[in-house]
């Protein structure tokens, strides 16, 4: 017999743009999700299944460090973070001053705001670093929809409470601190041939080798008794990756280089050792 989930909980969006981000595929991937394990997502990106779920525990981690401070002053002070995006003006000229600035001359809160504020008004919500590890994505000046509202980011916050984030490599916090009954979702940029994919966030990038470790980690989660989820390019890659574990094809909308006219339809792999629940 199929469980059932505990009623639905009021719906919180991300604050995030983010590329590549699950939305489109949230009502399958939830179906996975048992309320009151301890959630771990540690590709986090803009943690959309996470505020999909509402898990009452969770440990989530990135390796991308200004995305997880981020994260971690909109959980500790979302209102200071509200405040100082209020004192940014709007427009392309701004976004470029603000882009040049180096983040280490700013206080942690504004140095939250410059990132929602470049994420929410970049190019189709890439994060993309050059060789000296400065943001370089362009201005869009359409479709990027507003800054988050204050409400937003306090209903953010609410979600992120009792959150623990992590700037580390995914291999390493699940390793140290997944345990039996625990939940993990991962999402990591595409290691796929002959495909150029724009999630990557600069020099280094995930490539075959985190593909081989991933595969390798996901037999020990299995081992110690967690579930997990994972969402991939379907790809022969993934395909010989993940051929012993549970798997379905499932399609999803892809803006390729933010343009309408570029759209089209893209195939994945949901990854699990567990079934769906209802």
């Amino acid at each position: 017999m199929r469980r059932k989930t505990l009623a639905m909980t009021p719906t919180v969006t991300p604050f995030l743009r983010w590329a590549g981000s699950k939305r489109q595929l949230l009502p399958k991937l939830s179906r996975y999700y048992t309320p009151g394990r301890r959630y771990f997502e540690p590709f986090v990106g803009s943690a959309a299944l996470f505020f999909a779920v509402h898990p009452m525990r969770a440990v989530l981690s990135d390796i991308n460090l200004d995305l997880i401070e981020t994260f971690v002053r909109i959980r500790d002070n979302f209102r200071g973070v509200s405040t100082a995006l209020e004192e940014l003006s709007t427009g392309e000229k701004s976004y470029y001053s603000l882009r040049a600035l180096d983040p280490k001359s700013l206080d942690p809160l504004q140095r939250a705001a410059r990132f929602i504020f470049l994420n929410r008004y970049c190019f189709n919500g890439l994060y993309r670093t050059n060789l000296s590890g400065k943001f370089n994505v362009p201005f869009s000046p359409t479709k990027t929809g507003a800054l988050p509202s204050r409400e937003h980011l306090e209903a953010c916050s609410r979600r992120l409470s009792k959150s623990k984030l992590v700037c580390s490599d995914f291999e390493d916090i699940l390793l140290s601190e997944v345990r039996a009954g625990d939940f993990v979702y991962l999402d990591p940029p595409f290691a796929v041939e002959n495909r150029r994919v724009f999630r990557q966030y600069g020099p280094t990038t995930f490539g075959f080798a985190d593909l081989e470790r991933l595969g390798k980690l996901l037999c020990e989660l299995h081992e110690r008794g967690a579930h997990f989820v994972l969402s991939y390019a379907y790809c022969s890659e993934s395909r010989r990756t993940f051929n012993q574990w549970k798997t379905r094809r499932v399609y999803t909308q892809r803006n390729i280089a933010g343009f309408a006219k570029h759209r089209r339809r893209a195939v994945e792999l949901i990854v699990s050792n567990i079934e769906e629940v209802y």
